[in-house]
């Protein structure tokens, strides 16, 4: 969509690490324009305006003005960014001059609507699959969203791409049978299963344990026992 926002740009006569540095610590970051059979042109812009665009409600959709001192003024879109892992701070952009005349390919964010009758009547989840479809269109009629009315969802019922409401200009490029949300069952929770108390067996002996023998008192019914020697005692 676009927005009557206009960046300034200075154009950048050398590039490389150190240029690149010098360009940060004066507050602003590296960033290439390419697009429309043109040259691309390196610039320094101000991280702070391109984060401000990228945080409104068009985000990556948004085409403004970029103000390039001593050359051009065009249209432009924000199509890829280099961040810092840490901080999350803007190092570098792509900008890519846009033709208001021609149809362009933009992935526009769906929202959803309205609480489902399988999720109040019959105990179900709505779930959201996708958050976002690719339409064809001109630059002036790019959407900010669409939304998705999933009021009369059941269970087991979609909305799906194809259902998404598009003007006479705009061209679906995502399948149309892509789910946008559905409702489904929630599962029930298994009770868990009471362990039956098994039987005691009865302790055997340890392995390497001597077995006990009980010796009771051996009466000789012969008489008085011999020694070694034959001799009675």
């Amino acid at each position: 969509m676009r927005r009557d926002i206009t960046v300034s740009a200075e154009v950048r006569e050398t590039r490389g690490k150190n240029e690149a540095r010098r360009t940060r610590r004066r507050g602003l970051i590296p960033a290439v324009v390419y697009g429309s059979f043109q040259d691309p042109v390196s610039v320094a812009v101000s991280p702070k305006e391109l984060l401000q665009i990228l945080r409104s409600s068009t985000g990556y959709n948004t085409i403004f003005n970029l103000a390039i001192n001593g050359g051009e003024t065009t249209p432009c879109m924000l199509v890829d960014e280099q961040r810092d892992p840490v901080r999350g701070s803007l190092l570098h952009a792509d900008l890519k001059r846009i033709d208001l005349t021609k149809r362009l390919r933009v992935s526009v964010p769906v929202t959803t609507e309205g609480e489902p009758a399988g999720v109040k009547q019959q105990g179900g989840l709505l779930e959201v699959v996708s958050r976002a479809v690719e339409i064809e269109c001109v630059p002036d009629e790019i959407p900010e969203h669409f939304v998705v009315n999933v009021s009369e969802l059941m269970i087991g019922q979609s909305k799906r791409a194809g259902d998404i409401a598009l003007t006479d200009n705009m061209k679906l490029l995502s399948p149309p049978d892509t789910v946008i949300a559905h409702v489904v069952a929630l599962r029930a929770e298994e009770a868990p299963a009471v362990a039956e108390a098994a039987p005691v067996a009865e302790a055997a002996p340890k392995a390497g344990e001597p077995e006990v023998i009980k010796k009771g008192k051996k009466e000789d019914e012969g008489g008085p026992a011999e020694d070694a020697k034959g001799k009675k005692k």
